[in-house]
């Protein structure tokens, strides 16, 4: 009789454990995600069309649970940023944040989801380098990931990771987004460097 409570009370413990730790360690993988979004030109609402003359153009582009991408262009130069629609996306600081040498964003969006709520997006900017010029003499362009938080609170920039300093980017920029996005406070916290720095970091760090 003692033989078999001393078994029942191990195959208690044992349930007990496996139950603890399959709920806690698939939680994390289920509940954070990425989906993607589109910001190419076809797929957004044109706001203010190219300007020859300096080249600024605005478009606002459909993002996840009701948010708005905004696209900005001026003088070669983007910023991007998020809000419930254009007015409020205008307003964040990731609207002013504008990178000194020429630059563009691919037009993937990648969210970061938790529970279907988004927190932070991915993108994947290009930024001119003016002393690496090709044969015709125009500079090469050095990619880097920028990770912004998203509301509730402020939309700002909140890590930089060099993609050519760093084969596993991609991975790298997620992590961020996942540890550091939420907790970021928006002109308070310093813009994270991810990973190894290189010379797309350094052009996105000079004014």
């Amino acid at each position: 009789m003692k033989l078999r409570r001393d078994f029942l009370n191990v195959s208690a413990t044992s349930a007990l454990f496996v139950l603890s730790f399959t709920t806690f360690v698939p939680a994390t993988a289920q509940t954070i995600s990425s989906v993607y979004t589109s910001t190419a030109p076809k797929n957004c609402r044109a706001i203010e069309s190219r300007n020859t003359e300096d080249g600024s153009a605005t478009r606002v582009c459909r993002g996840k649970a009701g948010l708005v991408v905004l696209v900005n262009e001026d003088d070669l130069r983007e910023t991007v940023s998020v809000g419930r629609d254009r007015a409020a996306a205008a307003k964040e600081p990731a609207a002013e944040a504008w990178f000194g040498p020429f630059n563009s964003t691919t037009t993937t969006v990648e969210w970061r989801m938790r529970h279907g709520k988004p927190f932070a997006i991915i993108q994947r900017w290009h930024i001119a380098d003016n002393s690496d010029q090709d044969k015709d003499g125009r500079p090469k362009d050095k990619a880097m990931l920028a990770v912004t938080r998203l509301p509730p609170g402020a939309v700002c920039h909140v890590a930089y990771v060099d993609v050519a300093a760093n084969p596993n980017a991609n991975e790298l920029a997620r992590k961020a987004a996942d540890e550091i996005a939420r907790g970021f406070a928006c002109g308070k916290d310093a813009v994270n460097i991810v990973g190894a720095s290189g010379r797309a970091v350094e052009l996105a760090k000079a004014r």
